[in-house]
């Protein structure tokens, strides 16, 4: 296995946070201009801009580390990164749903892990100038300063964005609050909880490492719980870069509700082959 270099944490943090700026740049000159998309085998979108970024980040991220792995939404998976200790996992743009509708909540999404743990990771938005990072044992922060989490003061009841039935089960289960908003971008969505915009935010089953890992980092040094509700802590750059069903909670007395209402929805791998012998 490739062992790397001596870069710290910190400084991937900063070549993270430069990447991410320059591509957010780049996206600029085509938000909310005519652009070409497409549609992926997956039904999901891609466009034109996705792909330039993805570009610009392999060339300037691999450039700057030769050394170590890359896994990204927009290239074919490839097996190599494998060998590597720290690895760039990488989403140009997460939330091209709403950057095609000129919606402003997306962002770069960005991370490296070394043996299966996020060491830095940033989530830019680049419309609304926001920047979230975090460095391994060095804290998160959100446009350079340390980001401390404020839950509204005027708020009474937990925010929590989810899907539908999701929400049902959390209803049913007489948990108290209110329907937070779904921005397009899953990582966006996730750091919220970390300001404190959100209490929670749950994720169906089948969320990727380039989803979720820059923000992962962000939540654990702001102390945001953030866990696979079957398996416990999330690990990554493995074969498997699929997740199961995920919680983010700003406060523990969520956890159990947030768990309970997923594991009803979606299940867990083992319970689900339980089930299958049983037919």
């Amino acid at each position: 296995m490739t062992t790397g270099t001596a870069t710290t944490a910190a400084e991937d943090r900063e070549l993270l946070r430069s990447a991410a700026v320059n591509a957010g740049i780049i996206a600029a000159g085509y938000f909310r201009t005519e652009f070409r998309t497409w549609t992926k085998e997956n039904a999901s979108p891609v466009s034109e801009a996705d792909l330039v970024l993805d570009q610009f980040l392999g060339n300037t991220l691999l450039g700057a580390r030769p050394d170590y792995g890359w896994l990204s939404e927009e290239r074919a998976d490839n097996a190599e990164r494998l060998t590597h200790r720290r690895v760039f996992i990488v989403d140009p743009i997460d939330g091209t749903r709403g950057f095609i509708r000129g919606e402003d909540s997306w962002t770069v999404t960005l991370a490296v892990v070394e043996d299966g743990i996020p060491i830095a990771g940033v989530v830019y938005a680049p419309a609304r100038d926001e920047m979230y990072d975090a460095a391994l044992g060095h804290g998160a922060r959100f446009n350079g300063r340390p980001l401390v989490r404020q839950r509204h003061p005027g708020r009474t009841a937990p925010l929590i964005p989810a899907p539908g039935a999701v929400h049902q089960e959390l209803q049913a289960g007489g948990l108290e609050y209110a329907r937070g908003p779904a921005y397009p971008s899953l990582a966006y969505r996730l750091v919220q909880v970390a300001t404190g915009h959100l209490d929670a935010a749950v994720t169906r089953r089948g969320a990727q490492d380039w989803d979720i890992a820059g923000a992962a980092c962000i939540l654990r040094e702001a102390g945001v719980g953030f866990e696979d509700v079957c398996i416990g802590a999330l690990r990554f750059n493995r074969p498997e870069i699929r997740h199961g069903a995920l919680a983010a909670f700003g406060e523990p007395s969520l956890k159990a509700p947030l768990h309970a209402a997923l594991v009803k929805v979606y299940g867990c791998p083992q319970q689900q082959e339980v089930d299958l012998e049983r037919r």
